[in-house]
């Protein structure tokens, strides 16, 4: 027996599970990991159909088509949310970089710099912390959560030509400040250390002018730095632990702000 179906119907299945696909690519090329440059577009691409056929399939159709005035709009509309979510969860690496920037200029390695396909030249420092949260973000099963949430996010705005709300915006560049406060949170202990030895050392330049401090105070200053840093590393993972689940709480806010 032949299956048949009717183009009507092939044309609004195709189009109801074509915007879930973009809200889901749109979030893979934006989210961490996801988003690296090493990860090709196919990959991305494929994950978004297979995750899109997964969840289209629980989802209401939408009954707007994909070539008409109103499936532009759903389109961009879908675009928008899935790269909010995405750069939501970058505000958590970001964090932890700007840590390691802030850290690398302090203990004098803001020279060392290292290409990073997603943030162009960053400090050693900062690469290093990158590579370890994004180890932790797999471990905690980031990954699996943040496409859990994008899930549920089309029984909060499902694909439809309503409006989004402006607070959504707007909470997005608030919750930008993260990067600051809990960046200068982590690197805090470390800037500290390297404030007294850095203070030390200018009184001991006036106290004996004869003393080279620029001979000793750079391999002082590493060392430091150094230990001090690895004596944080082992509070690293609670603390994006910690981090992460302020941000999925962060992303139902902003999810509902767009509501």
């Amino acid at each position: 027996m032949a299956f048949s179906l009717p183009l009507e119907q092939l044309y609004a299945l195709l189009s109801h599970y074509f915007f879930i696909t973009v809200r889901l690519a749109a979030l893979l090329t934006a989210a961490p990991v996801f988003g690296e440059n090493g990860v090709p577009k196919r990959v991305r691409i494929g994950l978004a159909v297979l995750a899109a056929v997964l969840i289209g399939g629980h989802l209401p159709e939408s009954g707007i088509g994909v070539y008409s005035w109103q499936g532009v709009w759903v389109i961009a509309k879908q675009v928008i949310i899935g790269a909010s979510i995405g750069l939501a969860m970058q505000l958590l690496f970001a964090t932890v970089r700007m840590a390691g920037e802030i850290i690398g200029m302090q203990m004098g390695l803001s020279f060392a710099t290292f290409f990073d396909p997603a943030a162009g030249n960053s400090p050693v420092i900062a690469r290093f912390l990158n590579l370890l949260v994004t180890l932790l973000f797999l471990v905690f099963n980031g990954h699996l959560w943040l496409i859990a949430f994008l899930a549920e996010s089309f029984h909060q705005l499902p694909v439809n030509d309503a409006p989004l709300h402006a607070g959504g915006f707007l909470y997005l560049v608030q919750q930008a400040g993260i990067i600051f406060r809990q960046g200068l949170m982590l690197g805090l202990p470390i800037i500290s250390v390297l404030l007294c030895i850095n203070f030390t050392l200018g009184l001991l330049n006036r106290l004996t002018p004869q003393l080279s401090i620029f001979v000793v105070g750079f391999p002082l200053t590493l060392t430091a730095g150094m230990v001090a840093l690895s004596l944080i590393a082992q509070t690293l993972a609670p603390f994006f632990e910690r981090l992460m689940a302020s941000g999925f709480e962060n992303l139902s806010t902003l999810i509902m702000a767009f509501s």
